[in-house]
């Protein structure tokens, strides 16, 4: 890794395609769970089973989820700011992801127009390879 004049690790080209990449697929999650914390999800064009679902969830589902959520659009947000507490809220997004996911795939009895196992593969190799990038990157110097 490159290092600036002041010692400093130089920021590499990836980083920013990391991050931003990074933050609109979390975006997308974050979207999601602000229109059901709003109670929008019909505008999503979601039926009643959909809506009674999400309605269900026990608060610390939610909190979960909210974790989850939230903790990836931090770490997406702090690799682009190149700050080392992007692996601190990666894992705090790993922490919700892993509570949320048990809550859907073991206690509750999701509608089969929300299941998706290729989404939540999706999201859990998304959010494992940022804590992979953000660790990586946080040895190399270049979070700071």
């Amino acid at each position: 890794m490159e290092s600036t004049t002041n010692g400093a690790a130089k920021t590499p080209w990836h980083l920013w395609v990391i991050g931003v990449l990074t933050l609109l697929w979390n975006s997308v999650g974050g979207f999601s769970y602000t229109m059901t914390r709003l109670g929008k999800l019909a505008d999503l064009g979601m039926g009643e089973a959909e809506i009674a679902y999400f309605a269900s969830h026990p608060a610390w589902a939610n909190t979960f989820w909210a974790l989850g959520v939230w903790g990836a659009i931090a770490g997406s947000v702090l690799i682009l700011l190149r700050s080392r507490f992007a692996v601190h809220a990666v894992v705090i997004a790993i922490i919700g992801l892993l509570g949320s996911n048990v809550y859907q795939h073991t206690m509750s009895d999701i509608p089969e127009s929300l299941q998706s196992p290729a989404l939540t593969i999706m999201i859990w190799v998304t959010t494992l390879f940022m804590l992979f990038y953000a660790s990586r990157m946080s040895r190399a110097g270049v979070l700071r």
